[in-house]
């Protein structure tokens, strides 16, 4: 009986060191995945959009001021 439950005892432990490992490999010293990309930033992806032709200097422009203008209230 005692052998029984060592056993399971062992087998928990070697399932969760498993698991730790695991997400020990898939995760970097930050603690965030590595397969996520980074985060840009809303004035990062508008400058972006704007330089690559997607939007024009009108739209552009409204964007940064509504961007500003939330930024100022938080």
């Amino acid at each position: 009986m005692a052998w029984m439950i060592m056993m399971t005892v062992i087998w928990i432990v070697l399932v969760g060191a498993v698991v730790w490992a695991v997400i020990q490999l898939t995760q970097d010293r930050e603690g965030k995945r590595r397969d996520q990309a980074p985060v840009e930033a809303p004035e990062e992806i508008l400058a972006r959009r704007f330089a690559s032709g997607e939007i024009d200097e009108a739209v552009y422009d409204s964007a940064r001021e509504r961007l500003e203008a939330r930024r100022s209230r938080c």
